[in-house]
């Protein structure tokens, strides 16, 4: 079994964002050589998150929306989290239900996706730099 290893870096400008990253990881992908086994996406930092849906800008802004429903970043005052001086508390729980990463099968050296699936990098308190692992397995 071979294995490959790499990290994508984003310093995304503005606190929140997507980004879509397959074309990143299908290159991985084909610098690693694997045609079968699996493909590991992992947000290193506890504020991003990776997940898989469709590339569509309406179901992003309905992302940003909801997300702000579920966690909103102001008041900053109404977390424990930023009493410690942080200002990011609502970019932690908004990860929690996005997630940390994707697992992707890999068959005859492709992503094995349904229909409309694609990879994003989710930021949530972005203004530095941040990475996400790559790691294949396989044949």
């Amino acid at each position: 079994m071979k294995s490959y290893r790499k990290e994508l870096w984003f310093d995304i400008r503005f606190r929140r964002g997507f980004v879509n990253i397959t074309s990143q990881v299908e290159m991985c992908l084909k610098e690693s050589g694997i045609k079968e086994g699996l493909v590991l996406v992992n947000a290193m930092h506890i504020t991003a998150s990776v997940f898989v849906n469709d590339d569509e800008s309406g179901l992003h802004h309905d992302y940003e929306m909801w997300l702000e429903q579920l966690a909103p970043h102001e008041p900053v005052s109404q977390y424990w989290h930023n009493r410690t001086g942080e200002d990011n508390a609502d970019a932690h729980l908004k990860r929690q239900v996005m997630g940390r990463e994707v697992v992707v099968a890999v068959t005859e050296g492709r992503l094995d996706f349904g229909p409309w699936e694609q990879i994003f990098y989710g930021e949530f308190d972005g203004r530095r730099k941040k990475r996400v692992l790559v790691k294949i397995i396989g044949e």
